[in-house]
């Protein structure tokens, strides 16, 4: 399983973390950066993960930053990108298995490095339920496709 890994300067070090992490227990893994703990522009670098999973050259994201929020909300403005923001394993867990998350972001500043790991293992081995859930997910793609729809038509901006 490839996972498409990312950070900002403050999720520099658990990305590091995690990466060893991951690595040690047989995911492929792809670090887009950051690659130091110099100040930097989360933004970049959810975008460059988002990309990864949209465009499927990655089976999952994990993205770190200080809080995790920035990384998710600006990874979830790429269609085909549903990214959750965790601090809790159930959260991972549903993310997963509720809403076929495919991309798991994680604040450095709110979770210790155990944790962390917990975290991501957790996501990684979780799975989509299906059932109930399919129509749920389904809308949430319907609104990507309606949105770039009116993109497309110069209706929205």
């Amino acid at each position: 399983m490839k996972i498409a890994l990312g950070a900002d300067h403050a999720g520099f070090e658990l990305k590091e973390k995690v990466k060893k992490y991951l690595t040690k227990h047989g995911y492929q893994v792809e670090d887009l950066g950051t690659n130091n703990g110099d100040s930097v522009d989360y933004p970049d670098y959810a975008y460059k993960v988002a990309k990864h999973i949209a465009g499927n050259q990655a089976d999952f994201g994990v993205l770190v930053c200080g809080s995790g929020l920035g990384m998710a909300m600006t990874a979830n403005k790429v269609p085909g990108v549903r990214a959750a923001s965790a601090t809790l394993e159930q959260e991972a867990q549903l993310a997963r298995e509720h809403n076929d998350a495919n991309v798991l972001a994680i604040g450095a500043r709110l979770v210790k490095d155990e944790q962390a790991m917990k975290l991501v293992d957790t996501f990684l081995k979780s799975s989509f339920g299906h059932g109930r859930h399919v129509p749920r997910v389904a809308k949430i793609e319907a609104v990507e496709r309606e949105i770039a729809r009116e993109v497309a038509k110069g209706t929205r901006s």
